[in-house]
């Protein structure tokens, strides 16, 4: 969908050439909550990678999926609490890992192998 891009910045005209879209979409995208482009001291919409990557899943769920707005605020929302809930996920998983790192190890079982021993069975003869 959108052309190869380098890090950085772009202003929203330049957004709107690269996505084949008119700047007051992009301007209606802001108002609805769903860009949060950053402001230059001109007060010029300044557009990030991420912001980018954010403008490519609304156009492929309006345009590819036919979500409406409300929708797609709604699964863009939904898609934020989820990579919130991985990041605490991960986190618990981090810290659980560094705990169980720092305790001392259990004893090593006798050599038996078993935990109850067990007598040896006596062959019975078939008489």
């Amino acid at each position: 969908m959108a052309k190869k891009r380098s890090k950085g910045v772009y202003m929203i005209s330049s957004v709107s050439e690269q996505y084949g879209i008119h700047p007051q979409t992009l301007r209606l995208y802001e108002r609805e909550g769903l860009l949060t482009p950053s402001r230059s001291d001109g007060n010029t919409r300044l557009y990030t990678d991420e912001d980018l990557e954010r403008l490519e899943v609304i156009l492929q769920l309006t345009r590819e999926l036919g979500v409406n707005l409300a929708g797609v605020e709604i699964i863009l929302n939904m898609r934020d609490k989820m990579a919130a809930m991985q990041a605490q996920i991960e986190e618990f998983v981090a810290r659980l890992n560094m705990e169980l790192a720092n305790q001392p190890l259990p004893p090593e079982p006798a050599r038996g192998g078993g935990l109850i021993p067990v007598a040896r069975a006596i062959p019975i003869k078939k008489g």
